[in-house]
């Protein structure tokens, strides 16, 4: 006879809660419940309509067992129901492994992952959302490394390929949890003093200087020995012209943004040097990245890291990216994690992190982005965001590296 015992389980599970507590040696192991069930449904088969299931699908209770009154749980109990949960799950039985949950058995990670294995498996979606509500639940002393591999690589390749809103909604919200309020790690500092640098009364003066740099047509009066210790890009510049060359035209750049970098240059870093945010971004960072000024790149990387909110983070981020900021594109996706859940509400943010492919499902009033560029910078942060979680866990529960 084709049929499901998950009926009798159930109806025996709760049975079993109702009666008064057992001897020690009287308590039912987790086969022996379910052989029970068995043994159960067969004597039944002939008075209930067999429902034709596999493990993990649906069925519907008896009402008089459904709505039977619980027993709070002692001790003894709870730990028994916690064995059951773990035996279920590794066996797949979805359904008894939910019900056990809905009598009050705390999630353990592992019996949580493999109950959402098997949902996705067997497209429970609506498991699967529940499940992932549960996750919170979930103590941190529980967390275990488990959770850094396969739980997160499964679930941001659930966020990555996942059509229901709702679930990415929940993914979202599991990350910021993992990540935690704790402070972001901060850009760190650099050594501030340059290899070179000269006394402020040298900069741009013409009767001490030895090269002449055109910018905007206008002439900004240097000194090679500082180019030619500053950076490899300076040194490139100067080598190529030739020591015979004393003027030397730089392009795509504003006199008032080179004057400043320069002015770093010569006083030996950024301090005292008033910088925006906005100066920062749209005109420092871009320079002192081009001509790889290291520690000049670094302040200002710390100066935007300092002045994110959910307005300029993904405009920091991309800056970060296309300038190849490393430390400040970091700190970006500690960011993104502990916000996740309410960024995910701005159309810019979704958009990065999701490309444009499901752009309507979270904002159908918006135009979707779409095309392969777009959709391999969302892969690869996805890539990163998991990188940076699985280093956040590690620094915060010592469990998860054991």
């Amino acid at each position: 006879m084709d049929t499901h015992p998950l009926l009798s389980y159930r109806n025996v599970l709760r049975r079993l809660l109702t009666q008064p507590q057992q001897r020690k040696e009287d308590i039912l192991s987790l086969e022996e419940i379910l052989a029970e069930g068995v043994q159960e449904e067969e004597e039944e088969a002939g008075s209930l309509p067999p429902p034709s299931l596999s493990p993990g699908r649906p069925a519907v209770c008896p009402s008089s067992s459904s709505s039977s009154p619980m027993p709070r749980l002692c001790k003894a109990r709870m730990k028994a129901l916690q064995q059951a949960a773990y035996y279920s799950a590794e066996h797949g039985y979805l359904d008894v492994t939910m019900e056990l949950r809905s009598l009050g058995v705390p999630w353990k990670l592992h019996v949580w992952l493999e109950s959402l294995n098997v949902a996705q498996q067997l497209f429970r979606d609506e498991v699967t959302r529940s499940l992932l509500r549960d996750f919170t639940t979930i103590r941190p002393q529980d967390y275990c490394q488990e959770l850094v591999s396969p739980a997160l690589p499964i679930m941001f390749n659930m966020l990555a390929t996942s059509k229901d809103c709702a679930i990415t909604k929940r993914l979202s919200a599991i990350f910021s949890h993992c990540y935690g309020s704790a402070p972001i790690p901060s850009v760190p500092q650099m050594d501030l003093t340059l290899s070179t640098q000269l006394d402020a009364h040298f900069l741009n003066n013409p009767e001490m200087s030895d090269v002449m740099l055109l910018v905007e047509g206008r002439p900004f009066y240097a000194h090679r020995v500082l180019l030619m210790s500053a950076s490899e890009r300076f040194r490139s510049l100067l080598s190529s012209c030739g020591s015979d060359t004393s003027t030397i035209h730089i392009s795509d750049i504003t006199y008032s943004t080179f004057q400043r970098m320069m002015s770093c240059l010569y006083c030996g870093g950024t301090q005292g040097l008033r910088l925006s945010q906005a100066d920062a971004m749209e005109q420092l960072l871009p320079v002192v990245s081009f001509f790889q000024l290291k520690v000049l790149e670094r302040q200002c990387e710390i100066l935007l890291s300092k002045c994110i909110t959910w307005d300029n983070a993904v405009s920091i981020y991309l800056m970060s990216r296309d300038h190849r900021a490393a430390e400040l594109r970091k700190f970006c996706e500690g960011f993104f994690l502990q916000h996740m859940e309410q960024l995910l509400e701005r159309e810019d943010f979704h958009r990065l992190l999701l490309g444009g492919a499901r752009q309507e499902q979270l904002s159908p009033e918006t135009e979707p982005w779409s095309g392969p560029c777009q959709d391999r910078h969302s892969s690869l942060l996805l890539e990163d965001l998991e990188v940076t979680l699985v280093h956040r866990l590690l620094s915060l529960y010592p469990s998860c590296r054991e």
